[in-house]
C-alpha cells in the first residue's frame, strides 16, 4: 500500500509553469537588463578651399540600447505537443491551399483555351495535295508505263 502511495506522489508532480504562475501571483517580476552599444562611423565631406577640393573627415558616434530578459521559463511537455500540432496543422493547411490554387489555375487555363474545331484550312490543303498527287500518279501510269 505504501508503495502505491509513493508512486502516485511521484507521478503527480508540479510543472515549472505552475511554480512561475505562483511566484508571479506573489509579486515576482522578471528582471530586465539592458546593454548599451556605441557605434562609431567615419564620414567625409568635400570642402572647397581656394581652388581645390579637400575631403574633411568627421567622426560620428551613436548609442543604441538593447534590452533582454534574463529569465528562461521551460515549456511543459503538453505545451510542446500543442505547438507541434499547430505547426503540423498549418503545414497541412498550406499544402491544401496550394493544391486548390493549382487546381483553380488549371481550370482557368482550360476555360481560356479556344474551343474551335482546329484549323480546317490545313485539312483542306492536305486533302487537295493528296488528290493532286493521286491524279498525277494515275496520269503518269497511263502515259509512261503502259
Amino acid at each position: 500500500m505504501m508503495r502505491y502511495l509513493a508512486i502516485i506522489l511521484l507521478l503527480s508532480s508540479c510543472s515549472s509553469q505552475y511554480h512561475l504562475n505562483k511566484a508571479i501571483s506573489k509579486g515576482y517580476a522578471c528582471e530586465q537588463t539592458s546593454d548599451t552599444i556605441r557605434i562609431t562611423t567615419l564620414d567625409s565631406i568635400p570642402v572647397i578651399i581656394r581652388d581645390s577640393i579637400v575631403w574633411e573627415k568627421i567622426i560620428n558616434t551613436k548609442d543604441t540600447i538593447i534590452k533582454y530578459k534574463t529569465v528562461y521559463v521551460p515549456k511543459t511537455r503538453q505545451d510542446k505537443r500543442i505547438e507541434y500540432k499547430i505547426k503540423v496543422k498549418t503545414i497541412y493547411k498550406d499544402r491544401v491551399v496550394e493544391k486548390a490554387q493549382a487546381k483553380a489555375e488549371v481550370q482557368k487555363a482550360k476555360a481560356e483555351r479556344p474551343k474551335g474545331r482546329g484549323n480546317l484550312n490545313l485539312l483542306f490543303v492536305g486533302v487537295g495535295i493528296g488528290l493532286l498527287l493521286s491524279y498525277l500518279l494515275k496520269f503518269a501510269r497511263q502515259k509512261y508505263l503502259f
